[in-house]
């Protein structure tokens, strides 16, 4: 018999997706029992100021990967989405299951889309991916900064804010899908890395532990998860900067999006590449130093300056 002790954070959709891995270990291993442990980080204590103002990468994972190192806990589960590039020493992302919705929802006031809003329509979200990315397409649209869970945000929708944009695949977890006005497609908001992917961590020495969660892996989701984070690591980017990826698989071959944007939305640099799944870092680093040298240095040495 084996007892995993699962690191989380607190949030309604932290404990689901810690739920949900300790679901998918026991069916694969009836044997198995598992106890979450739950950890506040900096990330949910901060929860009146921009993400982008607060600064500094692992916001959501420092004190989970504490948990992890110190003995607390045997393995930890992340949204892809919020952790950094370079994990803490002695440590990985052993597994990536199935990606969930990778696309961005929103619910509106007018019960349509992004087009039934009008114009200088208040949007509440605090990524600054978003923001620059919508100021181009709506330049009359007013961006309000809300933080806090799902449903701390949706209860702002009418009050503060004319629409909340949330990532789709937190709103599909939570049961909460058919709240949503629109699910946005790519090639209007295109999303943050790994948007929708999962990321179980372990320590690399315990080989028992390996071995199980290992199985949780999703071959598709590992090579387009490798590829958007390879593009975002060779940015130096953090998940609080208008930086976007996103990565699709299509009979061996890998098509991957990125971009770098101006937080005004002034502009956008956009690059596609496309190549066998097997060269799939290679890819993202190849499409990253394209964005850079047409222009992403400049606006991201631009943002790191100004402490974002």
């Amino acid at each position: 018999m084996t007892h995993i002790r699962i690191a989380t954070r607190r949030s309604p959709l932290a404990l689901w997706q810690a739920e949900y891995v300790a679901h998918e270990l026991q069916r694969l291993d009836p044997s198995i029992t598992t106890e979450l442990v739950r950890i506040v980080t900096r990330g949910d204590k901060i929860l009146d100021v921009p993400l982008a103002k607060v600064g500094g990468k692992g916001l959501f994972t420092k004190e989970i990967d504490e948990a992890l190192l110190d003995g607390r806990a045997d393995i930890a589960v992340h949204s892809m989405k919020d952790v950094p590039t370079q994990l803490p020493a002695g440590t990985s992302i052993r597994a990536n299951p199935r990606r969930e919705d990778p696309r961005d929802a929103i619910a509106t006031i007018t019960g349509g889309g992004l087009d039934s809003l009008p114009e200088g329509a208040r949007i509440g979200t605090s990524s600054l991916r978003r923001i620059a990315q919508l100021k181009q397409r709506y330049p009359s649209f007013e961006f309000v900064s809300i933080r806090g869970n799902i449903q701390t945000r949706l209860s702002k929708l009418g009050q503060e804010v004319d629409a909340v944009i949330l990532a789709a695949a937190g709103v599909r977890r939570m049961g909460m899908a058919q709240q949503m006005h629109q699910f946005i497609e790519t090639d209007v908001l295109l999303p943050a890395v790994a948007q929708g992917t999962l990321g179980i961590q372990t320590r690399d020495a315990d080989a028992h532990i390996n071995a199980l969660v290992d199985r949780l892996n999703d071959p598709e989701t590992v090579v387009r998860t490798r590829a958007e984070r390879a593009f975002l690591a060779r940015l130096e980017g953090g998940c609080q900067v208008p930086i976007a990826a996103f990565a699709t698989l299509q009979e061996g071959q890998l098509h991957l999006q990125g971009l770098v944007g101006e937080v005004d939305g002034s502009k956008l640099i956009q690059r596609r590449i496309s190549g066998d799944a097997d060269a799939a870092e290679q890819l993202g680093i190849t499409l990253a130093d394209e964005i850079l040298a047409a222009g992403g240095r400049a606006i991201l040495q631009a943002l790191y300056a100004q402490g974002v």
